[in-house]
């Protein structure tokens, strides 16, 4: 049984996924105290609640503590994880996009394809946009060898909810993935949506991008049909990619924050990872190190800052997977290296 601080590094909810997925990943069981410690409202949220039920289902794993806001829990795989067709409904506008985050690596390991209906928020704060997962982290993903297909049935916000993404993939090794040289030229592209709110929001939201990046964006903005969204909401999402790094950068729209305010967020942080020379976006430097600690050989990128989230994670998948992981300064970047054990 591998003990885990829950409190350790970010201390948040990404621990508890993540930690989980390993476990499944492995079949190595686990007990996590101190759940989302050093967050305003302790244990387990809606969302997090969700994805540890559902890998838990996926291989039938022996649990106790699973329950909303409980602060320790126990995981205990007894097979290795199955394939099929799975729903989860995170029953909030807990995010859709992160319950997948720790779903994927671990279907990936699976036998046979699988098919993942999840249900809940899109497009909330403090988590991917539905956008980033499929233009930043899927194109990853596939420059790995992974293919996984995704579509949004209807976007969901916060409070209500109500979204519903699908997710196809097959099993399959994910392969090293390794950025060495300076990135560029920049492809720059982004969408903006917004759902019951005048389409001029989402223009104004890229327009303010494009200022703050000094560009012309190539973006899809739109105002979405009545039954393709519920509540009200809307989103940005920026993208560059380049034979050598794929950057993102993203915001959601707030009451009582102008639209203004969040393209030029968006555009300026995208403009910062630009200006830095870096591969990856510190979010999806985080999100791809399991894939990169589950690939046979080395794999490293360079990013502008290496967050709490990426150095807990790291320290997490040395608990459970033999990889060898790397941070060093590099000019005035942080390359990260992930390479298999005695290399």
């Amino acid at each position: 049984m591998i003990e885990l601080d829950g409190a350790h590094g970010e201390g948040g909810g990404q621990l508890a996924r993540l930690a989980v997925a390993l476990g499944a990943l492995t079949g190595k069981p686990l007990r996590l105290a101190n759940v989302r410690a050093n967050r305003a409202r302790p244990g387990l949220a809606a969302q997090h609640l969700a994805a540890v039920r559902a890998l838990a289902g996926l291989c039938d794993a022996r649990c106790a503590g699973l329950e909303l806001r409980s602060t320790a829990f126990s995981f205990a795989p007894r097979r290795r994880p199955e394939a099929g067709e799975l729903r989860v409904d995170v029953g909030t506008a807990g995010s859709a996009t992160l319950v997948l985050q720790a779903l994927v690596p671990v279907l990936l390991a699976a036998r046979a394809p699988s098919r993942v209906v999840v249900s809940g928020g899109t497009d909330v704060r403090q988590a991917p946009t539905w956008d980033y997962f499929h233009e930043v982290l899927l194109r990853l993903l596939g420059r790995m060898g992974v293919g996984v297909r995704a579509s949004v049935v209807r976007r969901g916000y916060y409070p209500r909810g109500g979204g519903e993404v699908v997710v196809e993939l097959e099993p399959s090794a994910p392969r090293p993935l390794v950025f060495e040289e300076k990135p560029g030229p920049w492809r720059i592209a982004g969408a903006a949506h917004v759902a019951n709110l005048p389409l001029s929001v989402a223009e104004r939201m890229r327009d303010a991008a494009a200022l703050a990046l000094h560009e012309t964006l190539d973006m899809r903005v739109e105002a979405l049909a009545r039954g393709a969204a519920m509540g009200t909401g809307g989103a940005i999402t920026l993208w560059a990619e380049s034979e050598a790094g794929l950057l993102g950068a993203s915001r959601v729209a707030e009451r009582g924050v102008r639209a203004e305010a969040l393209g030029a967020a968006a555009g300026s942080e995208l403009a910062a990872d630009l200006a830095a020379g870096a591969a990856l976006d510190m979010h999806a430097a985080d999100q791809v190190l399991v894939y990169m600690a589950m690939a046979k050989g080395r794999s490293s990128f360079t990013t502008r800052a290496v967050s709490s989230h990426a150095r807990t994670a790291i320290w997490l998948l040395e608990q459970f997977l033999p990889a060898q992981f790397s941070v060093a300064p590099e000019d005035a970047l942080w390359r990260v290296t992930v390479s298999p054990p005695g290399s």
